[in-house]
C-alpha cells in the first residue's frame, strides 16, 4: 500500500471520522483501484480512472467507487502528494429511488398474519417495529428488553460507534408486550426464534418476504417516506435515520427530543391509529 493511501485512510477514520462501514468499503475499492493500475494509486490518470470504472455495473457501486477515489485525490492535493489530480467529468449515474409501501397497503397486509399463537404475535410485532422505528435490520435484530424506556427506544446504530433515540407508537408498545407476553422462553432479545435465539438476518428476510413481499430494507424507506409525504422536517428524519456523518450533522440546527416526538406523533401515521 502506497504512503499516500495509507495517509488517507488515516485520515477518513480520525479527523473526517468517517463511519466504520464506510471507511472499509473506501479502502476496498481503492485497493481494488491500485491493484488494477499495478503501480502507485498516486501515478494515475484519467485514463486509467476511466478505465477502472468502466468495468463497474452496478450504478451505486460505481457512485461509491467514483466518491472514494474523488476524495482520495482531493486528499492527495492538499496534502501535496501530489501537485495536480486526475481531473475526472465523470458524471454519478442517478440512482432510483428506493421503494416503498404505502400505509394502507401495509395495514391491509399485517391483517392476514395468524396472531393466534407466539409466532404470528412476533412476524406482527416485527414488522410494525421495523416500519415504526425505521431501524435498518441489524439493528432492528440487536434490540434487546432494557433498549425501550417508556415510549423511546435506543437504537446502537449498525453504521458507526452512535447512538440514537427514536419515540415508537403506544400501540407498537402494546403489541410489542403483547408478544413478549406470549413467550414461553425467556431472551434478552426481541426477536427469537423457537430455541429463544435471537433471529439471523436470513429469517428477518424470509418474515417481510412472506407477508409483503419486500426486503426489510424497504420499511426503512417506507419509514422515511411516510414522514416526508406527511410533512415532517428533512432534518428530523435523517436524525431518525440516523444517516448523517459527524461531520455532516454539525451542519444540521440540534433537534431536542420534544420536537422529534412531536413530529413523529404528528406524521406518522402508526402514531393517529391503530391497526
Amino acid at each position: 500500500m502506497s504512503g499516500a493511501l495509507e495517509a488517507f485512510l488515516e485520515y477518513i477514520v480520525i479527523i473526517k471520522a468517517l463511519s466504520p462501514s464506510t471507511c472499509k468499503a473506501y479502502e476496498a475499492d481503492l485497493k481494488q483501484f491500485e491493484e488494477f493500475l499495478k503501480k502507485d494509486i498516486i501515478t494515475a490518470t484519467t485514463k486509467d480512472v476511466i478505465a477502472f470504472l468502466s468495468q463497474i455495473e452496478k450504478k451505486s457501486t460505481l457512485n461509491r467507487k467514483l466518491s472514494a477515489i474523488n476524495s482520495f485525490f482531493d486528499f492527495c492535493v492538499k496534502s501535496k502528494f501530489i501537485k495536480e489530480r486526475p481531473k475526472l467529468k465523470i458524471a454519478k449515474v442517478p440512482q432510483t429511488l428506493p421503494k416503498f409501501i404505502e400505509y394502507e397497503d401495509f395495514k391491509n397486509r399485517l391483517k392476514t398474519i395468524d396472531r393466534s399463537d407466539w409466532i404470528g404475535k412476533r412476524d406482527f410485532a416485527f414488522l410494525l417495529f421495523l416500519y415504526a422505528s425505521g431501524a435498518r435490520v441489524s439493528e432492528a435484530l440487536s434490540v434487546k428488553r432494557g433498549d425501550i424506556e417508556g415510549n423511546w427506544l435506543k437504537i446502537r446504530e449498525a453504521k458507526g460507534e452512535k447512538e440514537r433515540m427514536v419515540p415508537l407508537p403506544s400501540f407498537l408498545i402494546e403489541v410489542i408486550e403483547d408478544y413478549l407476553n406470549s413467550l414461553s422462553i425467556y431472551s434478552d432479545y426481541f426477536w427469537i426464534n423457537y430455541k429463544g435465539k435471537p433471529l439471523s438476518r436470513i429469517y428477518a428476510f424470509k418474515i417481510t418476504k412472506k407477508y409483503l413481499g419486500v426486503s426489510p430494507h424497504v420499511l426503512r424507506h417506507s419509514f422515511a417516506t411516510s414522514l416526508i409525504l406527511g410533512g415532517a422536517d428533512l432534518r428530523v428524519v435523517q436524525e431518525l435515520l440516523g444517516h448523517a456523518s459527524i461531520n455532516t450533522t454539525q451542519i444540521y440546527t440540534h433537534i431536542q427530543r420534544k420536537d422529534i416526538k412531536e413530529t413523529m406523533e404528528k406524521f406518522h401515521p402508526l402514531s393517529r391509529e391503530n391497526v
